[in-house]
């Protein structure tokens, strides 16, 4: 079962708008994805909003070492370069993180899993302790997964087992301590009409507007480990 470390503080909060941080997962600008994210983004004016655009946005690269896989020892990040530094700023900042991504391939595209490998770090999203422990550093942070395929919904499910919400869900978020608030699919994408896709933007609109009504609640900050983050 994951640990406790004690050196944890209670956030400042104050009722103000929700910190969302909005992760376009496609690699070439003008999709669908992007089309979704901005009706999204523009339908959450009333929450605070970043944006990370991997096709405009530089997608972070192969690490080198395996130090460029955690913080260092005071839990800080500027040796991993100035826009994994960002990155890794603006998922601490996030309250809210909400990931629009096409399936490729049963799963997402390789410029969100270099973004997730060099931003979800030992020492700032999760935390090894002493035997089979971990620590979860993004509790109180929620997520929301948006997703285009070509698939049909019933192949996805028993073809593919959900293979790219499963992941991001079970073995990236949930282990680092955030909840999924939903899950959207937008299946059997080439086969739709002008009009269906029109639906979709309101759809993701209604997303947008539903998650910047929320407010920012208390949640646990917690301070640099003494020991560097393991791996």
């Amino acid at each position: 079962m994951p640990g406790t470390h004690p050196r944890t503080r209670p956030a400042a909060v104050d009722g103000e708008p929700l910190r969302v941080l909005v992760v376009v997962g496609h690699p070439l600008a003008g999709s669908l994805v992007h089309a979704l994210a901005a009706a999204y983004v523009d339908a959450a004016a009333g929450a605070q909003v970043r944006v990370v655009d991997l096709a405009a946005d530089p997608v972070p690269a192969h690490p080198a070492s395996i130090d460029e896989l955690r913080t260092a020892r005071d839990g800080t990040t500027a040796h991993l370069g100035a826009d994994v530094d960002r990155y890794v700023a603006d998922l601490r900042w996030a309250d809210h993180v909400v990931l629009l991504f096409p399936q490729w391939w049963g799963t997402y595209p390789a410029v969100l899993k270099a973004w997730i490998d060099r931003t979800f770090l030992s020492g700032a999203a999760f935390r090894y302790l002493p035997g089979r422990r971990w620590e979860r550093l993004l509790r109180g942070r929620t997520a929301r997964i948006v997703m285009t395929m070509d698939s049909p919904r019933w192949w996805n499910r028993l073809r593919y087992r959900n293979a790219a919400e499963t992941s991001l869900r079970n073995a990236v978020l949930a282990y680092c301590g955030v909840r999924v608030t939903g899950v959207t699919r937008f299946a059997e994408v080439r086969h739709q009409d002008a009009a269906t896709r029109e639906a979709w933007l309101r759809t993701a609109a209604r997303l947008g507007a539903q998650d910047a009504r929320r407010r920012r609640t208390p949640r646990v900050e917690h301070e640099p480990s003494p020991r560097p983050a393991a791996v």
